[in-house]
């Protein structure tokens, strides 16, 4: 039979073993917490190491917010777990709830990235807009401050062209704002091609190519070396184009296809290798 002194002593030294695993528990999860707060946030525009192997695709959206498409492509982006840049216009920002939809793809980096697109997107009257570059260059700068965007990169509206440290690359007409954004220290985006759009009355923007005929031009693009930089591709279209249900399959047909292909990797435009050499 046991003693009171036996039972009395098993009983402490469970007591002491059952606080001493809580005391480590505690000490683990304050650790692993520890940790989780060390841990780098991913900032903008940081250097990334190409791999010569792979293909880069960089999707960019213009014009956002444009609910609900932008939603819709925010969406459809995350279930597919590709990155994209949403090319931001200041005008088109004119609620609150259109300004949240822009806060919120700036706190999603890295999946998701803000970039300039002006503020006035030219009023559509681009002719205008160029001719007088230093008003031009304030517009990019007003929607820089009221959105918030954190990276130097612009998309000219209405104009493909490209500016990083020198280099520069596009129309004679954007040639003197693309310099006075060059001295600034700012990267102008272009596109390699377009999904390009049809506007129909009670319809809205329709995608004009399908699937297979967008993917065709990508493959080709590559194969034949037809894009800005090597082994990149930077894709154009439009939040607009995707609010019916029938063009919400299409973008997500079109991920899926371009996911197969293992050679294909989906990136930020703050990694394109212009913008990556002005950090140099």
């Amino acid at each position: 039979m046991k003693t009171l002194s036996h039972v009395f002593l098993a009983c402490l030294t469970g007591f002491i073993l059952f606080t001493g695993c809580k005391g480590n528990s505690g000490n683990s999860d304050k650790t692993a917490a520890d940790s989780l707060a060390a841990a780098p946030k991913a900032v903008p525009g940081t250097l990334i190491k190409y791999d010569s192997a792979k293909r880069y695709i960089f999707l960019t959206w213009d014009d956002a917010p444009q609910p609900p498409g932008t939603n819709i492509c925010k969406r459809i982006f995350r279930q597919q777990g590709v990155k994209a840049t949403f090319f931001v216009v200041g005008f088109n920002a004119n609620t609150p709830a259109k300004k949240r939809i822009v806060d919120s793809l700036r706190v999603s980096y890295p999946q998701f990235l803000i970039a300039n697109h002006s503020y006035s997107h030219a009023y559509n009257k681009y002719k205008q807009f160029y001719a007088h570059p230093d008003s031009a260059v304030n517009d990019f700068l007003r929607n820089e401050k009221e959105l918030e965007v954190p990276v130097k990169i612009i998309r000219l509206p209405g104009n493909t062209s490209w500016v990083g440290k020198g280099e520069m690359k596009g129309p004679k007409s954007t040639m003197p704002v693309c310099k006075i954004l060059d001295s600034l220290g700012y990267n102008v985006i272009g596109w390699d091609i377009e999904w390009q759009f049809v506007n129909k009355p009670h319809v809205g923007s329709v995608p004009v190519q399908g699937v297979d005929a967008l993917i065709k031009q990508i493959n080709d693009s590559f194969d034949n070396d037809l894009t800005n930089e090597g082994n990149s591709v930077v894709i154009l279209a439009h939040d607009r184009m995707f609010e019916k249900p029938q063009y919400i399959d299409s973008l997500t047909k079109f991920l899926t296809v371009l996911k197969q292909d293992p050679r294909n990797v989906f990136e930020t435009i703050d990694h394109y290798p212009l913008v990556q050499r002005s950090k140099k």
